[in-house]
């Protein structure tokens, strides 16, 4: 097994920034064009971009963005491994928080994505998601911060 330098050099630049993604309620919405424009407007050609939700009843995933329906069974198994109907002792921001919490466990609240020739190294069925996990809309917050050169 060995593994191929694609780009050995200093970090020589940086970018910050703030998404504010509007959800629908439970479900995935897809961020990855509004992170690929942010790389394409760094100017970074190769590094490291890492995304966290600032939330902890949200999540990020790298997942199929082809067919909608591996999210459908996804959000199904999230139900059955957590779900909204067990007598959580946290219920003070309602029936869904709790059960919101074990799911942003379960899938995390942060990513780190390769950027290669000024692009993000994703396969090509991946799209970056925002799993909202709470039953109303919600406005959220992800920071993505680019390095490299």
């Amino acid at each position: 097994m060995r593994v191929e330098t694609i780009f050995a050099g200093p970090v020589e630049r940086q970018a910050t920034g703030r998404l504010e993604v509007n959800t629908r309620g439970p479900g995935f919405t897809e961020i990855t064009d509004a992170v690929r424009r942010f790389v394409s407007d760094s100017g970074i050609a190769n590094g490291t971009a890492v995304l966290l939700c600032r939330h902890t009843s949200a999540s990020l995933t790298i997942q199929e963005n082809a067919d909608p329906d591996v999210r459908t069974d996804l959000m199904a198994a999230l139900g059955r491994l957590a779900p909204r109907n067990l007598p959580y002792v946290h219920d003070t921001e309602g029936p869904d928080d709790m059960p919101a919490h074990i799911r942003t466990m379960l899938s995390d609240v942060s990513l780190v994505v390769p950027i290669i020739g000024g692009r993000l190294a994703l396969g090509t069925w991946q799209g970056i998601y925002l799993v909202e996990h709470r039953d109303r809309p919600h406005r959220r917050e992800i920071v993505v911060n680019l390095t490299g050169a």
